[in-house]
């Protein structure tokens, strides 16, 4: 099965994106023709380049788009028009507007408003717009290949953008990646942008590791920063049998555990908040018997091997337990994608999990249940059933 492999280790964003299918598909001539059948961005408006550079050592295809335009702002239905307007395929349209769809979702939750009042800032200048569309039409003439991801690389420290300085990752970009592995490594930088994590959401059918396969080519998108890991985007063309590719996903996890039972139980809930934040995969509580007979509660943190130091310190802190017992786990899972949709109630979440590409099981996200009955006044049986019977969940 013909599978396209994200390698997130240094991040992800549109131009590195771009640039790295490019080179799977190498006919600037023919991306290029394909982008002018946008119309309502005349070609005479912008400059394309595909250049070959380095980083670190690395050579790779730098895709630049130079624009006399300074970011406009464009909202939601003026972009639909000018991909609806435009002579590209009707899978490349529907894709590239489904993925603008979702980051107009992510950033009306950011300013507390609604999808069709968004006025995208630097999203909605010509280079962003033709990051997205331009990626979709390189996976077009890959042949729509199936799309794994790695765990991605956010960056640290803080970003400058129309709002002034935010954090990283910034408020959309963390929308964006709900749900999805996320790691910070490297030099203070934002290393995955808002339309990187938005193509990754879009694209990827599941997060894991390199699945076994045979490696036919590849490509490195370069981005345009310096620093200890090498700005660049690399993507795996690969062969892989039908049942390696995620039929079960394997991974390492480690089980963090503490024996508890001098605690006041309501301190638990702040403790288990914390462990979220800091990036545990799971959180639980057992009842347990310890010495003497006394009742006592095992508390549990699953986590990704990296955060093993920084979890096993915040329970170490947040508890009265004196000790952490840590153990190494190998982990089966299914693949899964999770994508916005609509219903008559309002957008909501919907995790699909699949065994190869077979949908086994879809389930609403339980916080946008609860924010919709909530908003409707039902109770939420009455709303999930209601949104079963709209997006086919029974």
């Amino acid at each position: 099965m013909k599978t396209l492999y994200l390698d997130c280790f240094a991040g992800i964003a549109g131009d590195m994106l771009v640039g790295a299918l490019f080179e799977l598909v190498p006919n600037p001539d023919r991306l290029r023709g394909e982008l002018a059948k946008v119309t309502k961005l005349p070609a005479a408006d912008y400059e394309i380049t595909l250049e070959k550079g380095a980083k670190n050592g690395i050579t790779g295809t730098h895709f630049r788009v130079r624009t006399h335009e300074h970011h406009p702002h464009r909202g939601l239905k003026e972009i639909e028009d000018i991909i609806a307007s435009s002579s590209l395929s009707l899978k490349i349209q529907r894709e590239a507007m489904r993925a603008f769809a979702l980051l107009a979702g992510a950033e009306a939750k950011v300013h507390g408003t609604t999808p069709d009042k968004i006025h995208f800032h630097e999203v909605g200048a010509v280079d962003s717009i033709l990051d997205i569309v331009g990626t979709f039409i390189l996976l077009d003439q890959l042949g729509w290949p199936r799309v794994l991801c790695s765990s991605i690389n956010v960056g640290s420290g803080t970003v400058t953008c129309a709002h002034g300085v935010l954090p990283v990752p910034a408020p959309a970009t963390e929308l964006l990646l709900h749900g999805l592995p996320v790691c910070s490594r490297g030099e203070p930088m934002e290393r995955t942008t808002p339309t990187g994590a938005l193509l990754a959401r879009c694209l990827a059918a599941a997060f894991c590791p390199l699945p076994d396969g045979a490696i036919l080519a590849s490509g490195y998108g370069l981005g345009t920063r310096d620093s200890d890991l090498p700005n660049l985007l690399r993507v795996l063309l690969m062969d892989c049998a039908k049942g390696d590719v995620a039929e079960v996903l394997h991974d390492r996890v480690t089980l963090l555990e503490s024996n508890i039972d001098d605690m006041n139980p309501q301190d638990f809930e702040l403790v288990i908040e914390r462990l979220f934040e800091g990036g545990a995969l799971d959180v639980w509580l057992e009842s347990i018997a310890m010495k003497k007979g006394r009742p006592g509660v095992k508390l549990c943190c699953l986590c990704e091997p990296e955060r093993t130091e920084a979890l096993s310190l915040a329970v170490l802190q947040g508890t009265t337990t004196q000790g952490v017992r840590r153990g190494a786990l190998d982990r089966a899972k299914l693949c899964y994608k999770i994508e916005e949709m609509a219903t008559s109630l309002g957008a909501l979440r919907v995790k699909t999990a699949f065994v190869g590409e077979t949908p086994l099981r879809r389930t609403p996200e339980y916080d946008d249940l609860k924010r919709l009955a909530v908003k409707h006044g039902l109770s939420l049986p009455e709303t999930r059933g209601r949104v079963a019977r709209e997006i086919d969940l029974a």
